[in-house]
């Protein structure tokens, strides 16, 4: 097995498996979140430019996946977007199964993690639990969260272009990574979400993409280059 293929998703494990223990450790959670609870109330969320960014939710994301969509399905008729197949596919799939089912469905929906607004530190009933304590399955939808899951998607082209064009794939993963952080800050100053629950959003898309990246073929050495003929690749 060639190192790549292990080394960047141990260490993206192990950064995730680190950092959720030094939240912990240092209360960064319920730290973070307490500023913009005024008395139970969470305003400073609802105001410009948070609301904005939580109002424009998932769009982004499925604006870039209907493209994927679209060069997928046009390669099947016409010859020279032939080589959009497998990359329009990565788009479409990193959706689904990223944000899609490992964060909403496998996760948000029945980890039983109370929200920040919902916990009694913050005016709530419920109970603080850490990220990897288990709630009551449908109790409670904090980890992790769907918004910044889905902001963080748009990092997916830095998967694409990070073997053949380093300078666009910096610009895709800066930019995927500034609106993740942003819609991350939206969700915390409306008490949607703590900063762990972030945290674990990105993480579980970038394993994602990485995961697909290979199943794709898109990271083997032995796949034909852009050089030869244009096709986006990626390399672990």
């Amino acid at each position: 097995m060639r190192r790549g293929l292990w080394l960047e998703p141990a260490a993206v494990i192990a950064f995730l498996v680190v950092s959720t223990a030094l939240i912990a450790w240092t209360g960064a959670d319920l730290a973070v979140s307490a500023p913009f609870c005024r008395e139970g109330t969470w305003p400073i969320g609802y105001r410009f430019p948070w609301q904005v960014l939580y109002r424009l939710d998932r769009t982004p994301a499925f604006v870039l996946a209907l493209f994927g969509l679209a060069t997928c399905a046009a390669s099947f008729f016409r010859q020279d977007l032939l080589h959009w197949r497998r990359t329009g596919a990565f788009l479409v799939l990193l959706l689904a199964l990223g944000p899609g089912l490992m964060v909403n469905a496998v996760f948000k929906d029945h980890w039983g993690r109370p929200r920040p607004r919902d916990i009694v530190q913050f005016g709530g009933q419920k109970q603080f639990l850490q990220p990897w304590q288990k709630g009551e399955d449908g109790k409670g939808r904090s980890f992790p969260s769907g918004h910044a899951s889905a902001a963080f998607y748009m990092t997916a082209p830095y998967f694409i272009y990070r073997r053949t064009n380093k300078r666009l794939a910096r610009i895709w993963l800066f930019g995927g990574l500034t609106f993740g952080f942003f819609m991350s800050a939206a969700r915390i100053t409306q008490g949607g979400h703590f900063l762990s629950d972030n945290l674990w959003a990105w993480g579980m898309v970038h394993l994602t993409a990485l995961a697909l990246c290979w199943c794709l073929g898109l990271d083997r050495a032995d796949s034909t280059t852009p050089a030869e003929t244009g096709i986006p690749a990626c390399s672990t």
